[in-house]
């Protein structure tokens, strides 16, 4: 676990802002990851999470039936999230956003299947490994200041088996899907060294890897060690 592959897949891709899955479970180390991401690449970041609690506090309608679920720690209707994720997206667009970095999203198989039929593939699924006691021992520590509903103990644990049973699948449906779409990154060092590995899977992608010093190197070693 944890060794990133990154090797180059010479797939044609329109020349659309590219759409980056930022994948793990709760309290991997996503939002931190995604920071780093925007202010380096220029994407506009999107968390399903965040355009639903804002939602929740606009106190929308939306907002009333998705606050209950997400206090039982069950997933929001595909549509709902998708619908808030697209027009994030067209607004970004208009806003000249580089690419788009959607952060917990999606969830489940049926999720990926729709954003692939509806919105389209992502050029990479950058998906963030850590054990659960780590993420546990995070979100714990996160609750003592971040004043969210569900930074406690009991839907912790709910996250967690939802995480499981919905989630681990679609880093599997995206194994099979396409070769180099997926990156598997360990998310327990420390969040500089994780992003090491991020960096230089984005500049694969984009074709930049081999005029980056740091990422060649990590690119020849990496496709020797799985080749």
């Amino acid at each position: 676990m944890g060794k990133t592959k990154i090797c180059h897949h010479n797939h044609h891709h329109p020349k659309s802002r590219p759409i980056i899955f930022v994948l793990g479970g709760p309290g991997s180390g996503k939002g931190t990851q995604c920071d780093r991401i925007v202010r380096d690449f220029g994407y506009l970041h999107l968390s399903a999470g965040d355009l639903l609690r804002d939602e929740v506090k606009k106190g929308t309608e939306i907002g009333r039936e998705c606050e209950q679920l997400m206090k039982d720690g069950k997933l929001v209707p595909v549509d709902v999230t998708l619908r808030l994720i697209k027009k994030a997206m067209k607004e970004g667009k208009m806003n000249n956003a580089k690419g788009f970095l959607v952060d917990g999203f999606p969830r489940a198989v049926d999720q990926a299947e729709m954003f692939e039929k509806k919105v389209g593939r992502p050029r990479l699924v950058l998906f963030l490994e850590c054990p659960r006691e780590e993420m546990e021992k995070r979100l714990l520590k996160r609750g003592e200041t971040s004043g969210r509903s569900d930074d406690n103990m009991a839907t912790i644990l709910k996250r967690f088996d939802t995480f499981l049973r919905e989630s681990v699948p679609v880093v599997k449906f995206y194994d099979n899907l396409q070769p180099g779409i997926l990156v598997k990154v360990s998310s327990v060092p420390p969040p500089d060294d994780v992003y090491k590995e991020i960096y230089c899977a984005i500049l694969s992608f984009k074709g930049e890897s081999d005029d980056d010093p740091m990422c060649a190197a990590l690119h020849t070693d990496s496709c020797d060690k799985i080749s």
